[in-house]
């Protein structure tokens, strides 16, 4: 049930964003296909958004009474995938542990802390350990065996392959591929950040893995995509490592980016390379600093 729970929030949530720019909704059919999810989970959207005065449901006719505020969503938190919460978790224990190798982490005591199965859990470090980052030990026990430099600049080499290639692809994409409007409001949301960096230069870091994520997809390479996620998880989780200069480093961070977008709007292979160098160049030099 929690995981069903989970899928309706996250559902009710993305039907928002849709009610915030229409005076009506779609047929159900339409919108499960749109949310992609069931037609019982449809109706128990549509329920909740009468119940809070957002439409006014008669029968086909489903009629937008009022903006939604953000109140009217449910938390981040609430949200999240299992596996999501188990990657949090996981990370916030080993940064408050201060990454360093020889750490202990006990598969029950993550599990009983996320309210989670042992055997996510379990599933969760076996995938993480493919990369050599933790190693398995007797009795549920794992062992951290520490982001190491040489770790660091193979997982940068990597990446530079990956992205170098998938920007190429991404390049290639149609006109009316929906990750163009993807990369639109990306770019439009880097743009606020950026003009308001002094508080919000802490959202870099997210926008940055949902941003590099976009790029990734494009390659419809699933190894490409199945790789990101421990990219992600490191860089996404070093700028919390090394908080020296973080509102100077991400405001240069953010610039390189929309350099980066520009070139992949532009078209101009050559461009895009040269903006996706420049900007993982940077990325690698600062994972090297943060390295405890």
């Amino acid at each position: 049930m929690a995981k069903q729970n989970t899928v309706f929030k996250d559902a009710f949530n993305r039907c928002l964003t849709t009610l915030a720019e229409t005076s009506a909704l779609p047929s159900e059919p339409e919108l499960g296909q749109a949310l992609g999810v069931s037609r019982t989970t449809v109706r128990a959207i549509l329920t909740r958004c009468e119940e809070l005065g957002l439409i006014a449901w008669d029968k086909r006719r489903k009629t937008v009474l009022r903006a939604p505020d953000p109140a009217d969503y449910f938390p981040t938190e609430e949200t999240d995938s299992l596996a999501e919460r188990i990657e949090r978790s996981f990370m916030r224990r080993i940064l408050a542990g201060g990454a360093e190798p020889g750490m202990q982490i006990n598969e029950l005591e993550l599990a009983r802390e996320i309210g989670a199965g042992t055997t996510s859990v379990r599933e969760f470090l076996i995938r993480f350990s493919r990369f050599g980052l933790i190693e398995k030990r007797p009795n549920s026990h794992w062992v951290l065996k520490g982001f190491t430099r040489e770790f660091a600049l193979e997982l940068t080499e990597v990446r530079e392959m990956f992205e170098l290639r998938s920007a190429a692809r991404f390049v290639g994409l149609p006109e009316d591929d929906p990750a163009w409007e993807e990369l639109r409001k990306i770019e439009a949301v880097h743009r606020e950040v950026l003009a308001d960096i002094d508080r919000r230069y802490k959202e870099f870091s997210e926008l940055d893995e949902g941003f590099h994520l976009l790029v990734h997809k494009s390659s419809s390479n699933r190894f490409i995509i199945d790789f990101y996620d421990v990219i992600a998880i490191v860089f996404h989780y070093h700028y919390q490592w090394n908080k020296a200069n973080a509102r100077e480093r991400n405001a240069r961070a953010l610039e390189e980016h929309l350099a980066y977008i520009a070139a992949l709007q532009s078209r101009d292979l050559q461009q895009v390379e040269q903006a996706c160098r420049l900007h993982l160049k940077s990325a690698r030099e600062t994972l090297l600093q943060s390295l405890p």
